[in-house]
């Protein structure tokens, strides 16, 4: 019913007081249609996507892992230069320069010895992860059902911003797909020849000095030292992979992504 006035007087008018068929329908609130719903949801979406947060809070894991490692290079740098005139004066030599020390045998293998362990532990826990799991563990995949990192990426050739590799397919992704484990392993071969390359003039300059003669960096390579300088690295390495995967089962770190959530049941797998 509505009211109506006749007369001067306000009546209800009734449905019936209408001609048949022209009763006017009550205003109903318009609801948006499904495709001005999608629209409106993309708005925001893209909204939400443009609305960038300053540089460096977007980067700052990287940055302070770098800033620790500038850090830290410049402290090994002069200490091992200080070492390194401490024993040529115990020696009765002239002190080594900075810029001589830092292109000499002793330093380039004690770097490069340091970053081969670590690309070689990065590199073979990202493979280990793809192929094995660890129930518990907060970087394994679930054993109970399947990844989303083990999905067919040409699924996904026509969504935004899919890397090209994907959407060209072929040896491009067939390369892609492995990318992140070739790139750590070609780091390890570079730093493990460069270690070879630095031991090798170190070790000549020590058995020169003893009256020996100087190795070749394939020789150096063939000694017991050699090898002892990167198994002495590799154990350690493979050591803190193992006790950060088990620890994680029981242990937590709020906020962390390396950590599942404080609340998570010790067996629940993965963030």
């Amino acid at each position: 019913m509505r009211p109506s006035f006749v007369g001067g007087s306000r009546r209800v008018c009734e449905e019936d007081d209408w001609p048949r068929g022209e009763f006017p329908e009550r205003a109903l609130p318009s609801r948006p249609s499904p495709r001005s719903r999608s629209a409106t949801t993309s708005n925001a979406q893209e909204n939400t996507s443009s609305m960038r947060r300053p540089w460096l809070v977007e980067n700052g894991l990287t940055v302070a892992a770098f800033t620790l490692f500038l850090l830290a290079f410049v402290g090994q740098v002069l200490t091992g230069a200080a070492d390194e005139n401490r024993q040529r004066r115990e020696h009765r030599e002239a002190p080594e320069s900075l810029a001589a020390y830092l292109h000499s045998g002793a330093f380039v293998e004690a770097t490069a010895e340091n970053w081969e362990s670590e690309f070689l532990q990065m590199g073979v826990f990202v493979v280990l992860t793809a192929l094995l799991y660890q129930r518990g563990a907060a970087d394994s995949k679930t054993p109970d059902e399947p990844s989303p990192v083990d999905e067919d990426p040409r699924a996904h050739v026509g969504e935004p911003g899919v890397p090209w590799p994907v959407r060209r397919g072929g040896v491009a992704l067939a390369v892609y797909r492995h990318s992140l484990s070739l790139a750590l392993f070609t780091l390890f071969a570079l730093s493990f020849l460069a270690h070879a390359a630095g031991g090798a003039r170190a070790f000549s300059d020590e058995v020169r000095d003893h009256g020996g003669r100087a190795v070749t960096t394939l020789g150096y390579m063939a000694t017991s030292r050699f090898w002892f300088e990167s198994f002495q690295n590799w154990q350690s390495e493979f050591l803190s992979v193992g006790v950060l995967v088990l620890l994680s089962i029981w242990l937590r770190e709020h906020g962390s992504p390396q950590s599942k959530p404080v609340a998570a049941p010790h067996d629940d797998t993965g963030e």
